[in-house]
């Protein structure tokens, strides 16, 4: 009886074993059976939105002092623009930040011999932005552009304007998606098709199609690939590109 067992037990595990290297060996030819090959989609383009912004601060001990000294310093920004042509609704000014400063005074005690600090109340620095914006209105993109390089003269009456980096967009970016999403798709159907003819072979259907990701760099960058993607900002002529990896049976 227990011969019998074990008989059978063996005879389970061989037709196990049978049907798993079966579905190895199933999977491999599927495997070899098909081909994967990566398309690219690429395009140059010209950002049509623009962003550019300066900042200046004031310092008091007293707050309304120092609320007074911005309101009083903004009137000389708004004035200053307005000279170089700008109209005062082509630009925004940002509520005025407050925040309080400290100093760390250092004593050393002669009897402990310990290190002590503490921080100082030292005044108010209050903060307000100013900001220029475009969309699709190239003429204004350049004096935008031409007067972010010359916010340095307000120095002359006494204010220092923080320029930051202008950042270029586009406004098209969902479309050139679509359209660039269409062009790798279709260089990865003709790669596909090129080696499989060259090879004297037969393409099958569509297996898998993978999309890699969006990247947007400036023109004529050396930049990487980014894994979860790349959006450069900082250029105004710019490069966007996708890959996507197409997997079809052989016949």
């Amino acid at each position: 009886m227990e011969k019998i067992k074990s008989s059978i037990v063996i005879g389970i595990a061989i037709i196990i074993t049978a049907w798993i290297l079966g579905k190895g060996f199933q999977n491999r030819n599927s495997n070899l059976d098909s081909i994967s090959v990566v398309g690219l989609g690429t395009k140059d383009f010209v950002s049509d939105e623009i962003l550019w912004s300066g900042s200046f601060t004031t310092n008091s001990t007293d707050i309304k002092e120092a609320y007074n000294k911005i309101v009083s310093d903004q009137k000389i920004v708004k004035d200053f623009f307005i000279q170089k042509g700008f109209k005062p609704n082509e630009f925004t000014f940002s509520a005025v930040d407050f925040e309080k400063n400290f100093k760390e005074i250092r004593s050393e005690s002669n009897e402990s011999f310990q290190t002590k600090y503490e921080k100082v109340f030292v005044g108010y620095q209050a903060t307000q932005m100013i900001s220029f914006s475009a969309k699709k209105n190239p003429d204004f993109m350049k004096r935008i552009e031409e007067v972010s390089s010359k916010s340095s003269e307000l120095v002359n009456s006494g204010i220092n304007l923080v320029s930051n980096t202008i950042q270029y967009t586009y406004s098209g970016l969902p479309s050139l998606k679509q359209s660039l999403i269409e062009k790798a798709t279709k260089d990865a159907n003709e790669r596909a098709s090129k080696i499989v003819k060259t090879a004297d072979g037969s393409l099958g259907k569509l297996k898998n199609a993978n999309m890699g990701v969006f990247q947007i760099t400036g023109q004529g960058s050396t930049e990487e690939d980014s894994y979860g993607g790349t959006n450069d900002t900082y250029s105004k002529n710019k490069t966007a590109r996708i890959t996507v990896r197409l997997t079809y049976e052989l016949d």
